[in-house]
């Protein structure tokens, strides 16, 4: 009697591993590229109407912007450029989340324009 509960018990313990470990397999490859997501990326003062003086990088989701933590707009390039968040509203793979209205940035990468050198990883 005591071997068939001790082998019911095994039995369990390992049906209840492996789909715990399944459904964590499921789950991260649906988040690692359902988190990113390509959004408009400019100046939020010059392009998206936000407060503020000065020129900070926002990105709009949805139709609504926000400012950018975790990157700043000189780390992408000569804002007042042609082709610069000044002047231009540009596009970028990102993934983060909004947090007291603010984008929360863990990927930010500029999507190069038609023309442009790919950047090699």
């Amino acid at each position: 009697m005591k071997n068939i509960i001790i082998g019911i018990f095994c039995i369990n313990l390992f049906a209840i591993t492996a789909t715990a470990q399944n459904m964590t397999d499921t789950a991260s490859a649906q988040n690692k590229e359902s988190d990113f997501q390509i959004v408009e990326t400019s100046c939020g003062q010059c392009n998206f109407n936000l407060p503020g003086k000065g020129c900070d990088l926002a990105v709009r989701i949805r139709g609504i912007a926000y400012f950018v933590d975790g990157t700043k707009i000189d780390d992408h390039g000569d804002a007042h450029a042609s082709d610069g968040f000044c002047t231009a509203i540009r596009k970028a793979r990102v993934k983060g989340a909004i947090v007291d209205n603010r984008f929360k940035s863990q990927y930010f990468k500029l999507i190069p324009l038609a023309g442009e050198e790919k950047e090699t990883k």
